[in-house]
């Protein structure tokens, strides 16, 4: 986790706690003494800023640093927040050579600090909120770039039976049980009523692809939640793991390419001139994800774009509803309103061609 100042164009920093998610710092440092291997106190808990959803913090200590995630205090909608699974898939892939924090423990004991955590490795390095990337140069925007696409890849090849995942995820077409979930979520956080979801909801549960392949997803692969290498320009560790499962691949890949369409902003190349900066186009990200995976080529994108911004609305009506009730993480969730919603449900809508 970066302790850089989103200023700079990273994606988080560290803040004092805040009031809505604080807890008792001495009943976890003797929870950690007592069982976590190696650790010493006196502990000393930042939060970090970045991130919407479930609360994250950087736990220092004389000999080494930690990463604690948890679920936030209050109502949660059923299956969000699942901090044990994340631990699952993460301490599944500790088995291989994957980059991603070692996992250490996983407490399901609300009594320790109010709500279920785990505690996980300090990686350091840089989660991109701007993805220009402005303090590298191009020829290291193009190898991070492709660092990035070549790191999913490894993910998708891993035989996720073997890892013992076999039961991560239910079977059956995976973007059948997204739209089905991310529709339950939305209308059960949904404040105002927004047409242009229900209709992109509508058009998307008629529409979707069959499954060619099935294996790890990460359901949130992004520039600001893969952490850069400090010094290389490569991927030092993939964060985040709480929308992962097993499904369709091609949900990843077609996620992360998102700033490549996306409308112009810190999160998009639209209008950025590609070459300059050093960062490959979409056609050369596709076909290098294509021959990592041994795929011939993506169809059905207008799908997976509908379907992307879809989501993206559902988990934005989310953090507004949290916002609402206090219990929001990040600091810029009340900065969104509905509007935004119906926003990315209109870019849905003109993937899908129905707008």
């Amino acid at each position: 986790m970066p302790t850089t100042p989103s200023s700079s164009g990273f994606a988080s920093e560290t803040i004092e706690v805040k009031d809505a998610h604080r807890f008792d710092e001495t009943r976890l440092a003797t929870y950690l003494t007592a069982h976590l291997e190696g650790f010493e106190q006196p502990l000393t808990v930042k939060q970090f800023e970045g991130g919407q959803s479930n609360p994250t913090y950087f736990l220092e200590t004389p000999t080494r640093n930690y990463v604690l995630r948890r679920k936030p205090p209050g109502q949660l909608v059923k299956s969000a927040h699942a901090v044990d699974r994340e631990y699952r898939v993460i301490r599944a892939l500790n088995h291989t050579d994957f980059p991603v924090p070692k996992a250490h423990l996983l407490c399901e004991d609300d009594r320790v600090i109010g709500t279920a955590f785990f505690v996980m490795s300090h990686v350091p390095g840089f989660a991109r909120a701007d993805v220009s990337m402005p303090d590298l140069n191009p020829d290291a925007r193009t190898a991070l770039v492709h660092s990035y696409v070549d790191t999913l890849a490894k993910l998708h090849g891993y035989d996720h039976v073997a890892l013992g995942l076999a039961d991560f995820g239910p079977p059956g077409n995976y973007f059948l049980r997204q739209v089905s979930r991310w529709s339950r979520q939305f209308q059960y956080t949904e404040t105002e009523k927004i047409p242009e979801m229900h209709e992109l909801i509508r058009w998307l549960e008629g529409a979707v692809p069959e499954q060619a392949r099935t294996g790890i997803v990460h359901g949130d692969y992004s520039f600001n939640n893969v952490l850069s290498h400090p010094t290389e320009p490569r991927v030092a560790a993939v964060l985040d793991w709480e929308l992962s499962t097993i499904g369709d691949p091609l949900a990843d890949f077609t996620y992360f390419t998102q700033p490549w369409f996306a409308p112009p902003g810190e999160r998009s190349f639209t209008g950025r001139d590609l070459a300059a900066l050093g960062i490959p186009a979409y056609p050369e990200l596709r076909d290098r994800y294509c021959e990592r995976t041994g795929l011939d080529a993506i169809g059905h994108e207008h799908f997976y774009r509908a379907f992307h911004a879809f989501r993206s609305g559902a988990i934005l009506q989310g953090i507004i509803r949290r916002a609402l009730d206090g219990t929001a993480a990040g600091a810029m969730a009340v900065a969104f309103t509905p509007a935004d919603v119906r926003a990315g449900a209109i870019r849905g809508l003109e993937y899908a061609g129905k707008h």
